[in-house]
């Protein structure tokens, strides 16, 4: 395709940061940004520009896997190819409460996703799903980040993700 017949290059991206906190105490802060999946770009075309129903909850998933994301990760393939990591107290995935989006960027920043940990695991990375079960495997897959180090978590410890969507015309 030519882009200068075109005109504006409309962008998306994620931003996603992730705070590893043990016995109160803040040890790990990174941020990282994502991969917007096939399966999401299309999502969210659809729904924009096609009158596709509108996901009314997203989720923050965990996973354990030594996995890299690619374009073409699917809620159905996500729990076996990544290792969904599921040893946090809350009993589903972690709701995805944003603010109303300003100046074309909506974050979940006064509300962040909360795990709390209960078992001694590697995390690599996250996703934002529209499936809230733990483990499952339907839904739409808008974003997934490997973290650049993997955080090794605890039982009681808490990860707090901010997820940030930005988008931009040039």
């Amino acid at each position: 395709m030519n882009h200068e017949r075109c005109g504006a290059i409309l962008r998306v991206g994620f931003e996603h940061t992730i705070e590893h906190i043990r016995n109160g105490q803040l040890i790990d802060v990174e941020s990282a940004h994502n991969l917007v999946p096939t399966e999401g770009l299309n999502h969210i075309l659809h729904v924009a520009l096609r009158a596709g129903s509108p996901t009314p909850n997203w989720y923050v998933a965990l996973f354990e896997g030594n996995y890299t994301p690619v374009a073409g990760l699917t809620a159905a393939t996500f729990p076996s190819a990544a290792t969904e990591c599921t040893a946090y107290d809350e009993a589903n995935r972690v709701l995805w409460v944003p603010a109303a989006a300003a100046g074309g960027i909506v974050t979940n920043a006064a509300s962040k996703a909360v795990f709390t940990m209960n078992a001694t695991k590697t995390v690599y990375g996250i996703v934002m799903t529209s499936l809230l079960t733990k483990g499952g495997t339907t839904g739409t897959i808008v974003s997934a980040v490997r973290f650049a180090s993997s955080k090794s978590v605890f039982d009681d410890d808490l990860l707090q993700v901010t997820s940030s969507v930005t988008m931009t015309s040039s």
